[in-house]
């Protein structure tokens, strides 16, 4: 695939970004796609491996390895290679239905899968992929398919994230009448309102929605299933009912003082910004505008990264993320070989920005926040932290040790709280009568049917917290699970 000599002659070419000071004055997406020119000399990279572990998809001990929805990788970059684009396009639609999604957030698992990257940066699968369809959106390759027959049966999807999404987009191209319903005014689940517009512009978003109803998927926002519309109800007028609600139920901070004004969960924090964008770019006055304030977000993940970099586009006076464990290494460990996704230290594109920006890597390692002061009107006014070192254990197991002596005084009028989340709102499964277990929703991965005959689960609400591309991976194979369901049922009935 590629060039045959192409990994040895070519380097990696590095995304196209906005220079940091100037994408922090507006929330436009940071990255940019290279040249045609420059991603078919990428393409040409793609070394003839044998066996291409960028598209296995595995877990291995947790970790991602590979590409979860099995993208043949390898085939669309010799496409791009020798310039078949539109060609590159339908092969890349084959297993994603939304690569224009994947192409901007995932973390893409299949480059450290990459059998290059034994030895060289991997070949840059994330920029081709994402450059494809781009292409065939712009000359126009992306058009409605419109199914040609249609079954009769009717199908709601609860959630409209990238599981729900997917689920619906197959189960409608196999004639089915899908009606998504989403509690948010716009749907997309947290890739709307989750993911901040500088790694996502939510035109993108709209843009794929748009043609999905053009195709015959019915969208009803604003509306809370179980609420609005009783279960009973909506059993009666669907043959099967998918939940991808997520698991969107966050960690809470439990120490002294949380109970302080001025501290929010991170989400509802990075929900309520880009609501305010999408609505009226700011003017509406309703966004958390954290301008000339001292920013803490507890928490080391992607989310408080994103916290952090919407933080600085607010102009706020300083900005740290808390995270208790100590920095990654920059190599692969013993713990962390080829092929799974190498877990090392990267300048994120937050801690970039304030790094061009303050002068100053906001992150903090192995710190334990022990209590949160309130000034005299109830307002957060500082955090007290020590540090702690990562030991392990005559048992084997890691454990944190606090330093005495360590202890700091940290001035902040915010904190957003990004400590992962416990799993999925149980109101609505109860309604519906299926069986929680350790906060996702038990449903088999064999066939996605909860206990409840009819009733089907995928994404994370199933499976907890993931990526995009394992919701994606899941909505397609739950389409799969319910598309044979609604024949036996029917050749049944």
């Amino acid at each position: 695939m590629g060039k045959p000599t192409g990994f040895m002659e070519y380097k990696r070419e590095k995304t196209k970004e906005q220079p940091t000071l100037e994408r922090v004055s507006n929330w436009k997406e940071y990255a940019s796609r290279l040249s045609d020119a420059s991603l078919q000399t990428q393409g040409a990279r793609c070394m003839d491996c044998g066996t291409p572990f960028c598209h296995m998809g595995v877990e291995i001990r947790g970790t991602a390895a590979g590409c979860p929805i099995n993208n043949v990788i390898p085939e669309w970059n010799d496409l791009v290679y020798k310039g078949q684009w539109k060609e590159a396009l339908d092969r890349l639609h084959m297993t994603n239905n939304f690569p224009e999604f994947t192409g901007r957030v995932c973390p893409a698992p299949c480059e450290g899968s990459c059998t290059l990257a034994i030895t060289d940066p991997a070949v840059a699968i994330k920029s081709i992929e994402r450059t494809i369809i781009d292409k065939g959106f712009e000359n126009g390759w992306v058009v409605p398919r419109i199914p040609r027959h249609r079954t009769g049966r009717k199908v709601a999807v609860i959630g409209s994230g990238p599981a729900g999404l997917a689920a619906a987009d197959e189960l409608n191209q196999l004639g089915h009448k899908v009606t998504v319903f989403e509690r948010a005014d716009r749907p997309g689940g947290l890739l709307m309102y989750g993911i901040p517009n500088m790694k996502l512009e939510k035109e993108v978003i709209e843009r794929r929605v748009n043609l999905l109803a053009l195709e015959g998927i019915e969208f009803k926002c604003s509306i809370n299933i179980g609420v609005d519309i009783p279960i009973e109800e909506l059993r009666s007028q669907y043959d099967a009912v998918i939940l991808c609600i997520g698991a969107q139920k966050q960690r809470l901070l439990h120490m002294e003082g949380a109970d302080a004004e001025g501290i929010h969960l991170a989400m509802d924090y990075l929900t309520n910004v880009t609501k305010s964008l999408l609505d009226s770019n700011f003017e509406d006055g309703k966004a958390l505008n954290v301008e000339g304030k001292d920013v803490i977000v507890i928490g080391g993940g992607d989310t408080g990264a994103d916290c952090v970099a919407t933080a600085i586009r607010q102009n706020c006076k300083s900005v740290y993320q808390f995270g208790k464990h100590p920095a990654l290494p920059v190599s692969r460990t013993e713990e962390n070989p080829w092929p799974k996704d190498p877990n090392v230290f990267t300048l994120d594109y937050a801690y970039a920005e304030v790094n061009d920006v303050k002068g100053y890597d906001p992150r903090e390692y192995c710190i334990q926040t022990q209590k949160i002061v309130k000034d005299e009107n109830g307002h957060i006014k500082e955090l007290h932290t020590i540090q702690m070192e990562k030991i392990l254990g005559e048992d084997g197991f890691h454990y944190f040790k606090e330093l005495p002596g360590t202890e700091r005084v940290w001035p902040a009028q915010y904190v957003f709280v990004a400590i992962g989340f416990e799993g999925v709102e149980k109101s609505l499964p109860e309604q519906f009568g299926v069986d929680v277990a350790n906060n996702r929703i038990r449903a088999s991965v064999k066939d996605f049917e909860t206990n409840i005959p009819g009733i089907f689960a995928a994404g994370d609400a199933r499976r907890g917290q993931s990526l995009v591309v394992w919701a994606i991976k899941e909505g397609r194979s739950v389409a799969a699970s319910v598309h044979y369901y609604l024949q036996e049922t029917r050749l049944f009935a």
